[in-house]
């Protein structure tokens, strides 16, 4: 018997930092909706890692980071309930072009900065497992979900 190869999703998530401050959005589709988490999404086909995080962070706020100054932070290996496994790779962004405005609102109800001190107490858990991961500095890979 042949065992069968995982085909997870893999994900980008950008964590834009300006100083203490960090972006995050307000979900605004049916899962997570209005909760919050950084701005993310699918890696696409054949596409390097930080090129689709500089992808998907451009797609959502307008905001320019070349993929080269984005810094690979946390991997989280995440699994929803029964359905497949997801990998998300956080990269901080510390150097970026332009101001972050919402530009997918069919999905976004709000992008807000939030000290790393006080961040919401609603961001979806599996975003903030990367965020704090990150924050912690204790482990650059964290399983969530599988237990």
């Amino acid at each position: 018997m042949t065992a069968q190869l995982a085909q997870p999703i893999i994900d980008t998530h950008v964590i834009l930092r300006d100083g203490d401050m960090v972006l995050m959005s307000q979900r605004g589709s049916p899962y997570g909706r209005y909760r919050w988490h950084m701005p993310s999404g699918k890696l696409d086909k054949g596409e390097p890692l930080s090129v689709g995080a500089a992808r998907e962070l451009y797609e959502e706020t307008g905001v320019v980071v070349d993929p080269a100054h984005l810094r690979l932070v946390h991997v989280v290996h995440h699994r929803h309930g029964e359905g497949h496994g997801r990998i998300g790779f956080f990269f901080e962004a510390t150097e970026w072009e332009g101001v972050p405005q919402n530009r997918e609102p069919e999905k976004c109800l709000a992008l807000e900065w939030f000290s790393v001190h006080d961040l919401p107490a609603d961001i979806i858990e599996y975003p903030e497992a990367g965020l704090r991961g990150y924050l912690n500095g204790t482990n650059r890979l964290c399983e969530h979900g599988w237990r």
